[in-house]
């Protein structure tokens, strides 16, 4: 995990930069700072500082991965790296449930934005328990 909260720490600093560049373009072309694009910018900063920041936590707990160490081979990270679902449709219905709740709300329709919201609880849930078959139950 070393390896990627860099990357988000690269990425906010980038956008720290382009933040006050464009908030002190704005000032000087237009006599006053453009709020919508400058909070946009700030918002992804923190975004990013959020991630990166939970990343760091967490690899600080974690022993080094092969892709964190400069002495790894590439044999080093080979083997099972988890359970992918080949068949899944649970993905579709939570794109399908945000897509609905976004329209929603974009077009100021709340039953839609509601209804696309039970949409995505309903099918997270599938998700998260579609290979569940309730065999890890503690005998009595």
């Amino acid at each position: 995990m070393r390896a990627e909260w860099r990357v988000f720490a690269v990425i906010g600093g980038f956008l720290v930069v382009v933040t006050g560049v464009y908030a002190w373009l704005t000032h000087v072309m237009n006599g006053g700072v453009e709020r919508v694009g400058t909070v946009a910018l700030l918002l992804s900063v923190l975004l990013c500082a959020m991630i990166g920041g939970s990343w760091y936590l967490i690899s600080r707990r974690m022993p080094p991965r092969p892709e964190d160490r400069e002495d790894a081979e590439p044999a080093d990270g080979s083997g099972d790296v988890g359970f992918f679902s080949p068949y899944s449709y649970w993905p579709i219905l939570v794109g399908l449930g945000t897509a609905t709740a976004a329209f929603g709300i974009a077009v100021w329709q709340f039953w839609l934005a509601g209804a696309g919201l039970v949409l995505v609880i309903f099918s997270a849930a599938g998700l998260l328990f579609e290979y569940y078959t309730g065999s890890t139950r503690s005998p009595d």
